[in-house]
């Protein structure tokens, strides 16, 4: 939960900066108009006296006179400077320090009235369940799962519509083994999320999950019912295709085993696609100990982009041994790399793998793209980004999983 509070504070901040910034602004502008009348009045008297001064140097003002003059301009001058403060250009009135009070505590009042209907009226306990992993405090004391699951059971049973809670609740229960209760919950979250919703096919392969651990992982009809329905709305479900997929493969199908799984994999990411990728194999290798033929699975090659990069004659006095070279491969049109390598010049030139081990987040890795960018560059300032003065190559889109030789990289170019 701290994440939340955080987060609100945060937002807090920006509201109140909202709130009294036009505040510090009219105030700096008010300063900001009464300097420079003054200086404008300044300006006239000196350019007055200047004006005096020069008749009385060509005779055409007597000393008398000069002296008279020039004491009544100096006399408007501080007339001015006095009444200045007391009559603005503007009718808005300055802002006290009463006023300024006043905005601060309905400041700070709405976003305290608006935790506390959060509190009464939100859904502070599955918001627990979902940012801690089942978890929330409880007078001073970590909550136990079923702590957990309790306080969600009681919201829900006063607040039934609640989408998310019956998710949180339903994959609760399955954690927990009571796969029982996981089928009930998702059956009441069937019941109140809409069926247009992106979420609602993925429910229904979760259901069909529950169903298959409920009946001890038999493919019962009931649980081939389920998986049909979830199909009919998105063939490419994953949990139903997984399940699928299981079910061949206890029944020695492994070529339906493999069709079903590498249909799976063609929408699945991290974890789920590393398991499918490994089923698959597994599937394979028993196809190979048995002599049949192994389908041809290109999807199954490791991703990785072969590289040979060199530093271009013409560029080679402006380049340091020590300087250091980064070589990348990102999305096409992206700029976050989904792996990196780092060396330096004095490895010029070189050859080098860049594959999933090297990706900078488990969530973004060369295996989810069919083409990527890559590219080299040497940076004087020793930073990743790249800074005017910098060497680098053209980038190249390459396929990941094409098995072709190197792609060379020639680092010819100067950042401009």
């Amino acid at each position: 939960m701290s994440t939340l509070w955080i987060g609100i504070a945060l937002l807090t901040l920006v509201a109140l900066g909202c709130v009294f910034w036009p505040l510090l602004r009219h105030q700096q502008l008010a300063r900001s108009e009464a300097g420079q009348r003054q200086r404008q009045n300044i300006d006239i008297f000196r350019e007055r006296l200047a004006e005096l001064e020069s008749e009385r140097d060509q005779g055409t003002l007597a000393a008398d006179e000069f002296a008279i003059l020039k004491l009544e301009l100096e006399r408007n001058l501080l007339l001015d400077a006095e009444e200045e403060p007391a009559q603005p250009s503007r009718p808005p009135a300055r802002v006290g320090q009463s006023q300024l009070v006043t905005v601060t505590l309905l400041a700070l009042m709405v976003p305290a009235a608006a935790l506390g209907l959060y509190s009464h009226l939100g859904r502070a306990d599955d918001l627990a369940l979902a940012l801690e992993g089942g978890a929330a405090p409880a007078a001073g004391e970590q909550m136990t799962l079923e702590q957990a699951i309790a306080a969600l059971e009681q919201e829900l049973a006063a607040n039934p519509e609640n989408a998310e809670g019956w998710y949180l609740l339903a994959n609760a229960y399955m954690s927990q083994g009571n796969h029982d209760r996981g089928v009930e919950a998702f059956r009441k979250l069937l019941e109140v999320l809409p069926q247009q919703a992106p979420q609602y096919p993925s429910v229904m392969g979760q259901l069909a999950q529950a169903l298959y651990f409920a009946s001890d992982t038999q493919m019962t009809e009931e649980v081939r019912a389920q998986i049909e329905a979830t199909l009919s709305i998105d063939p490419n479900e994953i949990a139903a295709l997984g399940l699928l997929g299981i079910d061949a493969y206890e029944q020695q199908d492994f070529k339906g085993a493999i069709e079903h799984w590498s249909k799976a994999l063609a929408g699945a990411q991290g974890a789920a696609a590393d398991s499918l990728r490994g089923g698959i194999e597994r599937a394979r290798a028993e196809l190979e100990a048995r002599g049949e033929p192994v389908p041809d699975l290109p999807q199954l090659a490791p991703a990785e982009v072969k590289l040979r990069v060199t530093l271009a004659p013409e560029l080679a006095e402006q380049a340091q041994p020590e300087q250091l070279l980064f070589i990348y491969a990102r999305p096409p049109g992206g700029r976050m790399p989904l792996a990196a390598a780092r060396y330096k010049v004095s490895d010029l030139p070189l050859e080098l793998v860049l594959d999933d081990s090297m990706a900078l987040t488990p969530r973004a890795r060369l295996s989810q793209y069919e083409q990527v960018e890559v590219g080299a560059r040497i940076s004087l300032s020793g930073a990743p980004v790249a800074s005017s003065g910098d060497l680098q190559s053209a980038a190249k889109q390459v396929p990941t999983r094409a098995g072709e030789g190197a792609v060379t990289l020639v680092i010819d170019q100067v950042v401009e």
